[in-house]
């Protein structure tokens, strides 16, 4: 048997099966119980060093 065959029937049979397992364990992993706190606290990271802008700290300019 020669190399190409080989790696065909590797590909073809027990790498599609790996990575099919794969991908749905990373499906049930994001969707696992429990992981909402964690989604939302990587969905809001770019919020976290904001500040509030009061009313009365806007310039001129802001209020036309």
């Amino acid at each position: 048997m020669d190399t190409y065959t080989f790696m065909r029937q590797l590909a073809d049979s027990w790498v599609l099966l790996l990575m099919t397992l794969f991908f749905l364990g990373t499906i049930v992993w994001a969707f696992r119980p429990g992981s909402r706190k964690e989604h939302d606290d990587t969905a809001n990271v770019v919020f976290r060093n904001e500040t509030a802008v009061k009313d009365d700290d806007q310039t001129p300019e802001a209020s036309k």
